[in-house]
């Protein structure tokens, strides 16, 4: 019988007023923030569904530019996102689109340009509860929650990567979980994502970079 955790029953703890549109939309802006590690200096959020028809009201606005920035689903300060974007000089815009065939009602895509110029485009839906599953990085599908460790590596499709990878884990004492492949096509870029049962140090980002065909590694404790 699969196991309900008390999360999935009583929400996370959060500023409301809404799990699904204020903690979930916060969620999902934080995880594009840990990808990109860097400051932002500019965002575009693309709403779709409920989330373009009541963000300003639900305040998935401001959820949105509290997780770009780094904020927890509970820091008092999401209610003042605006003017701390303004303080940081974050340059923002939200655009309500329209929904897409096979998109859950509340998703958002986001592209965000960090302070050294790095770009990077992002979509994921909040599910309930909190809770959110990211469906595409910088145009590649994916499938992921964030709610365990998470390492995410960015890689062209050889032989060897993923052996290197878990070789490293292993190494560190780190079980993995789930681990999946996704790539643009055959011997091109791709992502491999692999969830784990322990938290992930940073010093298993440079041994992992220490594979040619690895561009970079991010990671979601």
């Amino acid at each position: 019988m699969k196991r309900i955790s008390a999360f999935q029953v009583m929400g996370p703890v959060m500023i409301g007023p809404s799990s699904s549109h204020t903690a979930g939309a916060l969620r999902i802006a934080q995880i594009a923030a840990h990808i990109l590690k860097e400051p932002a200096d500019e965002v575009i959020f693309y709403l779709y569904g409920s989330f373009a028809e009541t963000y300003q009201g639900h305040g998935t606005d401001r959820a949105l530019l509290a997780g770009m920035m780094g904020y927890p689903t509970d820091h008092p300060d999401i209610r003042n996102a605006y003017d701390i974007a303004r303080e940081q000089q974050l340059k923002y815009q939200f655009i309500p689109a329209t929904l897409k065939e096979g998109m859950h009602p509340n998703t958002v895509s986001i592209e965000v340009v960090g302070s050294s110029g790095k770009k990077l485009s992002l979509t994921g839906a909040s599910i309930g509860g909190g809770e959110v599953i990211v469906n595409v990085i910088n145009g590649i599908d994916v499938a992921f929650t964030g709610e365990y460790p998470t390492l995410i590596v960015q890689q062209q499709d050889r032989p060897g990567v993923a052996a290197h990878i878990t070789s490293i884990l292993a190494s560190a004492g780190v079980n993995i979980g789930t681990i999946r492949m996704y790539r643009e096509s055959r011997s091109n870029r791709a992502f491999t994502i692999l969830e784990t049962d322990e938290k992930l140090s940073s010093d298993l980002v440079d041994r992992i970079l220490e594979n040619k065909n690895i561009y970079d590694v991010f990671m979601i404790n």
